[in-house]
């Protein structure tokens, strides 16, 4: 059974900064992807950024510019980075990772106050 565990998260103003982690249990180039994730109250599960095993970002036009996804080889850890936050990003962010099926973290709350 694959374990995701997530770190970082919190309380920050509109316009800070906050980053993410995220340690899998197994070696992070075993998955087809991993990705970040977020849900807000009332809301949908929806996908933040996505990192394909050959390294290839993809994000939701909502954070294009202001987030970064990154993985640490070394520390076998998956990052977002987080920019210019806004109050609409106040969710729990989960991290994600893929391998014939999906594997979720715990997730981590992260809140933006205006």
């Amino acid at each position: 059974q694959v374990q995701l565990v997530e770190s970082g998260g919190g309380l920050v103003q509109t316009g800070g900064s906050l980053s993410l982690s995220c340690e899998p249990s197994r070696n992070i180039y075993s998955f087809d992807h991993m990705g970040w994730y977020r849900q807000a109250p009332g809301k949908q599960r929806e996908v933040v950024a996505t990192l394909t095993a050959s390294g290839l970002p993809v994000y939701a036009d909502a954070v294009k510019g202001r987030f970064t996804i990154s993985r640490n080889n070394a520390k076998n850890t998956l990052h977002l980075h987080m920019n210019t936050l806004k109050p609409e990003d106040t969710a729990v962010y989960y991290c994600n990772a893929y391998s014939r099926v999906n594997y979720w973290g715990q997730g981590t709350q992260v809140t933006v106050s205006s």
